[in-house]
């Protein structure tokens, strides 16, 4: 007994913002460089009426229409820092929303990059102990109702999407070990302030500024982009050896690396310091930027698409960001997804 993951589907909002448009807004940014260095060209956002949920529901459906019974779903994970409401869990009303059965499990968990990877490995726990034997696991993000009007840092690398991932039991197991890294003492690098209990949303705050003429309110989205960096050289390059030495499986034995989709700058910077193979090593963010705990699963249905995928591949799975947290692991996919 084992599981796999059967299929994914992805959705964007319908409205881009591409690096012409932002260039509009701030014509002294140099967008043709930011595109060649960083790697993104156009991101979606979700309209005023539009949220997470939204998109979650559009990404359920859609997947549910690849030949799914929906009726065989047992349990709903839902990842999402964009959640519908402080309570009731945004799970349940997706349930709903897509027609689930009454009788199963839905939760939401508040994880960002690293979001999908410990998703698969709730899913794979979930089947393994016998508890399921088909969960949902949906991701859907809306940073952009976070990010202030000013901060064309933000508004330039986050984009809004979401994605659904049918994890189903199998013969074999073809979900591989993940292992886990936590470091809250960084929490203020990614961060909204207020909003939540402990700081409340302010009416009228004061506007702060970082990095090259960025501008935000403890209201919004803040990211220490040099610190994120700092964090993620230091730790991602160690914890991709030890996922590797986890699963016993040699670096040259897995066909492929998927990393959260950050930006192509950081991508590669990790890629050299792990001596990966750039033909190894996936990148594509060109079209959608940084979807944050989207990522993994749209460029692995990217990758899939691409391969057309005919045999059995190892693919290993790297998510690290907001929490500070990160988490890895080995999948192994054997059609097209």
């Amino acid at each position: 007994m084992g599981a796999y993951i059967k299929g994914i589907e992805y959705v964007y909002p319908e409205k881009s913002i591409t690096n012409d448009v932002l260039l509009k807004e701030f014509p002294d940014y140099n967008f043709s460089k930011f595109e060649n260095k960083v790697g993104i060209r156009t991101r979606y956002v979700v309209g005023e009426n539009e949220t997470a949920l939204s998109l979650a529901i559009k990404a359920v459906n859609k997947l549910l229409h690849n030949n799914i019974d929906k009726s065989s779903i047992d349990f709903v994970l839902y990842c999402t820092q964009s959640p519908e409401y402080f309570l009731p869990t945004t799970a349940c009303i997706l349930q709903d929303a897509c027609g689930l059965r009454t009788n199963i499990g839905a939760l939401d968990f508040n994880l960002g990059c690293s979001g999908y990877t410990y998703g698969l490995s709730l899913a794979k726990g979930l089947i393994n102990s016998g508890q399921t034997k088909n969960v949902l696991l949906v991701t859907a993000e809306t940073y952009s109702k976070y990010i202030h009007k000013q901060d064309k840092s933000n508004r330039a690398i986050f984009g809004d999407a979401a994605t659904a991932t049918l994890i189903s039991t199998s013969e074999e197991e073809l979900l591989g070990d993940f292992s886990f890294g936590t470091d809250g003492s960084g929490a203020e690098k990614l961060i909204v302030k207020n909003g939540g209990s402990k700081f409340q949303y302010q009416v009228d705050p004061s506007l702060k500024e970082y990095g090259s003429d960025n501008n935000y309110t403890d209201n919004h989205l803040y990211m220490n982009g040099p610190e994120i960096f700092n964090f993620t050289s230091n730790a991602i390059p160690k914890f991709t050896e030890s996922v590797l030495k986890l699963n016993n499986i040699e670096k040259n034995a897995v066909d492929q690396f998927i990393f959260h989709q950050a930006n192509a700058f950081m991508l590669n910077f990790l890629r050299k310091r792990t001596k990966i193979d750039k033909n190894k090593f996936f990148i594509d963010l060109l079209d959608g930027g940084n979807t944050v705990s989207n990522t993994i699963p749209i460029a692995l249905k990217k990758y899939s698409n691409l391969k057309n995928i005919a045999k059995s591949e190892k693919i290993l799975l790297m998510g690290f960001g907001v929490g500070l947290s990160w988490c890895g692991g080995l999948v192994t996919i054997n059609n097209k997804l």
